[in-house]
Order: structure tokens, then C-alpha cells, then sequence
């Protein structure tokens, strides 16, 4: 069980790690085939959880994630929420779950000195457009470059190249609450294998690639980090007659997730 009460409490630098639309069946298929080995070395037994999205595309997904609502274990029985929004006084939290007296995670963070900063991926976080700036807007500081986003074919490198100059320039100034949400297994994906049309083989020959790009990250944070991995939601290519996100799909609904305490 993480404490992410007490986590957040003694200014541990936190990083979250979203895989823009990445389905738990890719995720786990590629982990089994040896394909992401630096993530099986960093996974929690070496497996990705699958859990369920509160949103069935980037935005909606998102703005629950910085609201307290992170995806579920799909069983009746959840283990503590890592972080919650200050709840009526009838209800009773764990002590191990962060309560944040905000409106949403990042204000709340602030409230303990966290400095939250995001690397973009997908252009739900690219500030061009009045509804790509929503998410951007909710941090101290956000970044974002057309490298960045999935038509990029090197999208991940020049994401975490950013990532570690970001925590390079924050460490031992103030605890960091680093966002980076990676593009390459958003559509399209079908240039990972030369093809026109993306497919579930596209998406895990996308998430091969970050695969070196995020290990990378994660040996390049000096000190303790909590780590969050997951995806904000799935991708159909097909199943059951159904394409894309935004649908009530368990392709869609199912996601990896993994977090766990770097030292």
C-alpha cells in the first residue's frame, strides 16, 4: 500500500505518466512478448494492473486523474484512493490518501509548495486551441512542441529530453509534480510498421519504442519519486464493429496502471 499522505506530506517529487490511449490488452501483450523490457523492470512485479477509465477520451479522462479520480481495479472491492478533493463531512478517508483542500490535484499540490509542471503529448495539451489550453492551464507551467505529439515518429525522445531538463532545473529547489503525457500510442501509429492504418500491432510497436524513451526517464530522477503509469483511456480498431475512443467499449474502457515508490 503506497502512503501517498505521507508521500505527498514530506514533499516527495511525484511523476505521472500517461499513455495517451494505450489498451490494457496491447500493454500487457507486448509486456509478455519481452517487447517494453525496461517498463517490466520497472512495473511492480513486473506486471501492468488492469484497471477502468472514468473517461473514454483524453479530455474527460484528464480532468477526472487531476480531481482525484485515478482508474479503478474492475472488482467490487478498490484499494485507497492515492489522492482525494476534500470530501463533506460525512464521509471518512483512509489516512494514507492525500486530501487536497482544492478544487482540482495541481492547486492543491501548490498548497504544499509543489511546483506542477506538464510535457504534453496529444493535442489536448498543445494551448493552439481554446479547448487544447484547459489542461495546460491547470499547471504552473506547461510545455508543448509539434515534436511532441504522434505524428512525431521520435515523439518520445524529444518528450523526455524535455522531461529532464524540466527535473534537472527543479531538483533540491522545490518539490515537482511532473506530468508527461506520451503521444506515441495516440493515432496515428501506423508508421511503427510502415502502414497507412493503425491496429492493436501498430500501438504495441509504438509502445516498444517509448519503452527506452520512459526507462530513460525514470534513470534519469535523482531521488525519491512517486511514479504513476497509466493510460487515460483504449483505442477500438475494429472490435465489435467499433473504431476509436468515446465509446462504451471494453477496448476502450480497459487500461494499464502501475504506481509505485522510486528511491
Amino acid at each position: 500500500m503506497i502512503d501517498a499522505a505521507q508521500i505527498i506530506e514530506s514533499g516527495t517529487n511525484i511523476l505521472f505518466v500517461t499513455f495517451d490511449s494505450l489498451r490494457h490488452d496491447v500493454a500487457h501483450s507486448a509486456l509478455e512478448d519481452g517487447r517494453t523490457p525496461r517498463l517490466a523492470g520497472l512495473l511492480p512485479g513486473g506486471q501492468w494492473e488492469r484497471r477502468q477509465t472514468p473517461g473514454t477520451f483524453t479530455l474527460p479522462a484528464h480532468m477526472a486523474f487531476f480531481s482525484g479520480f485515478l482508474p479503478k481495479k474492475p472488482e467490487p472491492k478498490q484499494p485507497s484512493r492515492l489522492w482525494e478533493c476534500r470530501p463533506p463531512a460525512f464521509k471518512k478517508v483512509p489516512p494514507e490518501t492525500f486530501v487536497f483542500d482544492a478544487p482540482n490535484l495541481l492547486d492543491g499540490l501548490a498548497l504544499h509548495e509543489y511546483r506542477t509542471v506538464c510535457v504534453g503529448g496529444v493535442t489536448y495539451f498543445s494551448q493552439e486551441t481554446p479547448l487544447g489550453s484547459v489542461l495546460p492551464a491547470m499547471f504552473h507551467e506547461a510545455h508543448w512542441r509539434p515534436e511532441f505529439c504522434s505524428p512525431e515518429p521520435d515523439s518520445s525522445r524529444h518528450q523526455v529530453d524535455q522531461a529532464l531538463d524540466i527535473a534537472a532545473r527543479y531538483d533540491g529547489r522545490q518539490p515537482l509534480f511532473l506530468f508527461v503525457n506520451i503521444s506515441a500510442t495516440h493515432v496515428p501509429h501506423g508508421h511503427y510498421l510502415n502502414s497507412s492504418s493503425d491496429s492493436t500491432a501498430s500501438q504495441a510497436a509504438a509502445l516498444a519504442y517509448a519503452d527506452a524513451h520512459v526507462g530513460r526517464l525514470l534513470d534519469g530522477l535523482s531521488g525519491q519519486w512517486l511514479v504513476i503509469m497509466c493510460a487515460d483511456h483504449g483505442d477500438a480498431y475494429g472490435d465489435d464493429g467499433y473504431y476509436g475512443r468515446g465509446i462504451a467499449h471494453p477496448a476502450v474502457f480497459n487500461v494499464p496502471f502501475a504506481a509505485w515508490v522510486q528511491a
